[in-house]
């Protein structure tokens, strides 16, 4: 019997930690390699964290389909499923879990299943950002922790 797919809503994210997370995704999206060069050497070992913090916020809500006709179906499993394995291989994986490779994952899935075929991957990642400041119920990031924003 596959596992129950509900879970359990993920604590909110500083705005200062979602903005410089963003930042450096939104840089590496742009191919701004200074950019990114120059956050990942500012936020040194904590990136990796808000990273994964921020992959969580986008995979889940997306992978975590509970009900088809008020009753949770196979497809819901292996989407909640799917999600969590997407998440450990960017916490664990070699080479996914680095933060460019994180970064490029949330990229990536964003494109590919988060942006309409003719919309635009940075207005996604954009709206993105809103969602999980909005998310944690959390006011707008402040500019002085956001470095390198594209």
């Amino acid at each position: 019997m596959p596992e129950n797919t509900v879970i359990a809503p993920l604590p909110p994210m500083e705005p200062d930690d979602v903005a410089y997370a963003f930042a450096y995704i939104r840089s590496l999206q742009a191919d701004d390699i200074n950019a990114a060069c120059a956050i990942a050497g500012e936020a040194g070992a904590e990136l990796h964290r808000l990273l994964l913090d921020v992959a969580a916020r986008v995979v889940i809500p997306v992978t975590a389909v509970d009900q088809h006709d008020g009753e949770p179906c196979t497809h819901s499993f292996l989407a909640a499923a799917l999600g969590r394995l997407l998440l450990e291989l960017l916490s664990e994986g070699e080479c996914l879990a680095g933060a460019p490779g994180i970064a490029e994952t949330i990229t990536l899935f964003s494109q590919n299943i988060l942006t309409d075929e003719d919309g635009d991957v940075a207005d996604t990642l954009r709206q993105l950002e809103g969602a999980v400041l909005q998310a944690g119920s959390v006011g707008p990031a402040t500019a002085s922790r956001a470095p390198g924003t594209v």
